[in-house]
């Protein structure tokens, strides 16, 4: 693959500025083009049962729905679409609904017949998919190439002709083995398999085309949509966006991994329709989408004409080469600060928000697995001990050389400290700051903050700065928010903080707001969590429901996270079928997946090591496998 300038992802990275592409009508909605970004979300009632799966459309449609979208694994499934689109125009509902198609051509042109848009799957239609690696030539690879097109142009002329729009819907788990055998599990992998599929229907001369890049890995997600914007550039495409985190799960955890996904392009102009997918009924996914897009509601494009090129790949992870100071940078995981400094008279009771419950009848404090590493106070001190894994950040205009504190000093006094003294320095980027004043500062880390509603091109832009002289101290990431709704918090710090730390820049985050510690805590370790940049507690690689399900997601879910949450690093994929199975789940640990009705198959990675074992033993089965591999451990009784 042939690699566009680096900086040609997005329109300006350090502006924010919505990258330019065609309309394409999904019936009387517009996406792309100057349309605002739609939201959409998928039904998780059988497309067979008709009235279900009116009534739940009209609840997504209610909560602010733009499209809809149905499963339809076979024929008849697709024959029952022009049922369901019927009753929704009597109910006096006109939404564009769109057919998810994966293994079945047939049953995409029947849907094509009733629905505005056909989403299919490049790796599973008419691809194959047996996680077989096989040695392709370029003669026997054109040769599936061309067999592919005959399989995929009826629908292509299809749509063409009734006025349907498509979306070449690419999941990083379901890359078919052809892709696999040339480029690997890759975002060029992905790239790849979707521009085979655009190229047919160009050659057709159809062009109502979404692109989609998901993943259930943020950063691999990321780095495939930004490749694909860098190609189509490079040959002359602008067709729309679909964004999405697959498997994002449920929750708070589910949340921040689609904020941190999602709002990673967002915030650089990217994508023009966006579901956030998560394990809840398909309505509660709205309120989420519309809080996120929210954060960029009036934004303008900046009056910057400054020109810094990129001194990282978005295209891939490399951490910022960084000194280590008092344990922070040169490879050390990101840090979580927390902040006490609003708080009079602190206590040990006071640490229990934020990962520390300090025992008086045995005088020794527990740490649990979300224990934030730094706490500020302010202008106040202490008169208890801490654990030694603790660091008690201090304004310097109270420190008194005291080394049980580490001096926060503004900007302006960083010339007042030793030199030798390892302190932090608070630096407004809304001021005007010269980054080589910076410079030979052994000892000091960063701390960077701005006000601006749109901090992306602001910190990206310190960066830039730094290394362009080649200044190498840790920087950790402040941001505050005003917001009293506590998921609006939680989006859109996800998104201000996941980005950078998607492209390799942060030593640590510090996030303030009118919210609890607890909360704050969590939040810190999700964002560090979804950017899998420091592993804190298990993730839970989780479908969103939808009509193929073979039991109950959300409740499945519950039990087995109540049952193994205290797995940390482990990473465990929960499918509701085969289509969402071994492929979606790509990079799990274990696996639980429907196979049938009340069957379910266990697997360890990619592999079946239990088969059609009843759901009700499935759970207790699932620990047995994970003790067998050598991973259980009981959870702590303290």
């Amino acid at each position: 693959m042939v690699m566009a300038d680096q900086s040609l992802y997005c329109i300006n990275i350090l502006s924010y500025e919505r990258f330019p592409t065609r309309e394409v009508m999904i019936g009387n909605v517009g996406v792309g083009g100057k349309n605002p970004v739609r939201v959409q979300s998928m039904t998780t009632a059988d497309t067979m049962n008709t009235q279900a799966s009116i009534d739940e459309s009209i609840r997504m449609i209610d909560a602010g729905c733009e499209i809809v979208r149905l499963t339809a694994p076979s024929k008849k499934e697709a024959e029952n679409l022009n049922a369901i689109k019927e009753g929704l125009i009597e109910r006096g509902y006109k939404t564009p609904l769109v057919a998810d198609i994966h293994f079945t051509p047939n049953a995409a042109e029947v849907a094509a017949d009733y629905v505005e848009k056909i989403r299919v799957n490049p790796g599973n239609y008419a691809d194959k998919k047996k996680f077989e690696a096989i040695d392709y030539t370029d003669g026997s690879y054109q040769r599936e190439l061309l067999r592919i097109e005959e399989k995929f142009t009826p629908l292509v002329l299809k749509c063409k002709t009734l006025g349907r729009a498509m979306r070449i819907g690419t999941n990083h788990g379901s890359l078919s083995d052809r892709i696999l055998s040339r480029y690997g599990d890759t975002p060029e992998g992905m790239v790849e398999s979707a521009m085979e599929f655009i190229h047919i229907c160009e050659k057709n001369d159809y062009y109502d085309l979404v692109i989609s890049m998901k993943a259930s890995n943020t950063l691999v997600m990321v780095q495939a949509y930004r490749l694909l914007v860098a190609r189509m550039i490079e040959n002359g495409q602008n067709y729309p966006l679909h964004l999405g985190v697959t498997e994002a799960g449920d929750g708070e955890d589910g949340r921040i991994k689609s904020a941190v996904g999602i709002g990673a392009l967002l915030e650089d102009g990217l994508g023009d329709t966006i579901r956030v997918s998560l394990t809840e009924n398909s309505e509660h996914e709205i309120p989420v989408a519309k809080k996120l897009l929210e954060k960029f509601d009036g934004i303008e494009p900046g009056p910057t004409t400054e020109k810094l090129p990129l001194t990282y790949s978005p295209y891939s992870y490399t951490r910022r080469k960084t000194l280590e100071i008092a344990n922070l940078g040169n490879g050390h995981a990101p840090i979580v600060v927390a902040d006490l400094s609003k708080k009079e008279n602190i206590t040990p009771a006071n640490f229990f928000g934020f990962g520390y419950n300090y025992s008086v009848q045995l005088d020794k404090w527990n740490l649990m697995d979300l224990a934030a590493d730094i706490v500020y106070l302010g202008k106040q001190s202490i008169d208890f001990e801490v654990p030694g894994t603790i660091r008690l950040l201090q304004d310097f205009e109270s420190w008194d050389n005291n080394p049980k504190y580490i001096p926060l000093v503004p900007f302006a006094q960083r010339n007042e400290i030793e030199p030798t003294v390892v302190h932090f320095i608070s630096i407004d980027l809304d001021q005007a700051i010269a980054v080589e004043k910076l410079a030979n500062r052994p000892n000091a880390v960063f701390v960077v903050e701005t006000k601006k509603r749109h901090k992306t091109p602001v910190f990206r832009k310190f960066r830039l700065k730094l290394d362009e002289k080649n200044i190498l101290n840790p920087v950790i990431l402040k941001t505050s928010y005003t917001t009293p709704d506590e998921e609006t918090f939680l989006l859109h710090s996800s998104s201000d903080l996941g980005i950078h730390l998607i492209d390799g820049f942060g030593d640590g985050v510090w996030i303030t707001g009118h919210h609890s510690l607890n909360l704050i805590n969590s939040l810190s370790f999700g964002i560090l969590q979804g950017t899998r940049t420091r592993i804190s507690k298990t993730e839970y690689i989780s479908c969103p429901s939808c009509g193929r399900t073979l039991f109950d997601l959300q409740e499945t879910t519950a039990k087995i996270r109540a049952k193994t949450a205290h797995l940390k690093g482990l990473k465990i994929g929960i499918m509701g079928c085969i289509v969402n199975g071994p492929g979606e789940m790509a990079d799990a640990d274990y696996g639980y997946v429907g196979t049938g009705p009340g069957k379910v198959n266990l697997y360890k990675e990619k592999t079946v090591v239990r088969k059609n074992v009843p759901e009700e033993e499935a759970v207790q089965a699932l620990i047995e496998v994970i003790t067998e591999y050598g991973d259980w451990m009981e959870p702590r009784t303290t």
